[in-house]
C-alpha cells in the first residue's frame, strides 16, 4: 500500500511539473503574437525586426495624405493619384491617397517649421486647432503622412543669438529647435510613417545668396543630422531635385516665379510616387531619397 502511495505522489509530481512547463510555453506565445501591432487607420505590419522602422511593411489598406501648399499642388496635378493608382493595379495593392490643403486658409496660408510645431507640438490633443487636424487626428485616419513646405521657407534670415522653439521668425536656429520637437512628436506614432519634403527652392532673382546658402545649411542638416535611420520619419529630397546641387530653383523648372512649371511637375511626380512606395514597402532607408 506505501509502495502505491509514493508512485502516486510521484505521478502527480510528474504531471504537475508538466503543467507548469506547459503553461509557460502557451504564455509566452501569446505575447510573441502580440508584437505586431496595426498602424492609426486599420493597416497592418509585417516586420522581422522591431528595432527598426524601415523593415516593417505596410500591408493591407493603406492610406496615404498628401500636404500641401501651391507647390506640392502643381506636383500632385503632375501625376502623383495616377502613379499610386497605376502602381496599385499593377502590383495587386490597395493604396489610398488623398491631398488635403494644410494648413488651410482657417489658420493663415503659412507651413514653415514653426506653424508644424504650431499645431503639432504646441496645440497636440484630439480637438483641432484653428480647424487644422493635429497630428492625433491625422495619424488616426492615415498610415502615412507626407508633409510640406513651400518656397518662402528658404527666406531665412540671420541668427539674432535668440533662439526660441516658440517664434515664426525664420531663422536657422528656430527651425532646427521646431524640427527636433517635430521629430520627437512624430516619434509618438511608431505604427505610423511620415514622409517630409526638403525644400522648395527660390530662384536667384527672388531671394539672396546668403538666404539661398542657409537654405541649403538647413536641408542638409535635416538630411545628415536630423533625418535618423530606423526610425518612422523618412525624406524625399525635393530640394535636391529642384536645385540639381546648386542654391537656387532652375530657370528652365520655374514657372515665371518660384512655383514649378507643369513639365517638371509631371517629370518629379512619379519620383515621389517611388520614394512612397518604398516607404510603405520596408525601403525607405535603403531606397534613392529623390525617388530617381
Amino acid at each position: 500500500m506505501k509502495n502505491k502511495l509514493k508512485l502516486f505522489s510521484s505521478l502527480a509530481l510528474v504531471v504537475a511539473l508538466i503543467l507548469v512547463l506547459t503553461g509557460c510555453t502557451i504564455g509566452n506565445s501569446k505575447k510573441e503574437s502580440t508584437t505586431n501591432k496595426p498602424s492609426g487607420s486599420g493597416s497592418s505590419s509585417d516586420s522581422s525586426d522591431s528595432t527598426s522602422s524601415d523593415k516593417v511593411i505596410l500591408t493591407g489598406d493603406v492610406n496615404i495624405v498628401y500636404l500641401h501648399h501651391s507647390t506640392g499642388e502643381n506636383v500632385w496635378n503632375g501625376g502623383v493619384s495616377k502613379y499610386v493608382e497605376n502602381y496599385s493595379s499593377a502590383n495587386n495593392k490597395d493604396y489610398q491617397i488623398t491631398e488635403l490643403a494644410f494648413p488651410s486658409e482657417e489658420y493663415g496660408w503659412e507651413n514653415y517649421p514653426y506653424d508644424y510645431w504650431n499645431i503639432w507640438v504646441n496645440n497636440a490633443g484630439s480637438s483641432n486647432y484653428q480647424g487644422q487636424p493635429t497630428l492625433e487626428n491625422l495619424t488616426a485616419d492615415y498610415d502615412v503622412i507626407s508633409w510640406k513646405h513651400c518656397f518662402p521657407v528658404g527666406m531665412i534670415e540671420e541668427d539674432d543669438g535668440n533662439a526660441d522653439v516658440s517664434s515664426s521668425t525664420k531663422t536657422l536656429a528656430n527651425y532646427k529647435l521646431q524640427y527636433s520637437a517635430l521629430k520627437d512628436k512624430m516619434h509618438e506614432f511608431s505604427d505610423n510613417k511620415f514622409i517630409v519634403w526638403t525644400g522648395a527652392a527660390l530662384l536667384e532673382s527672388e531671394t539672396t545668396a546668403d538666404q539661398a546658402q542657409r537654405t541649403r545649411e538647413f536641408f542638409e542638416w535635416v538630411k545628415n543630422d536630423w533625418d535618423e535611420s530606423s526610425d518612422n520619419i523618412y525624406i524625399w529630397d525635393f530640394y535636391e531635385i529642384e536645385t540639381e546641387g546648386g542654391i537656387y530653383l532652375k530657370n528652365s523648372y520655374a514657372a515665371g516665379d518660384s512655383h514649378p512649371n507643369e513639365s517638371f511637375s509631371s517629370k518629379v511626380a512619379p519620383y515621389f510616387g517611388k520614394r512612397l512606395v518604398d516607404v510603405i514597402e520596408g525601403k525607405g532607408d535603403s531606397g534613392n531619397i529623390t525617388g530617381k
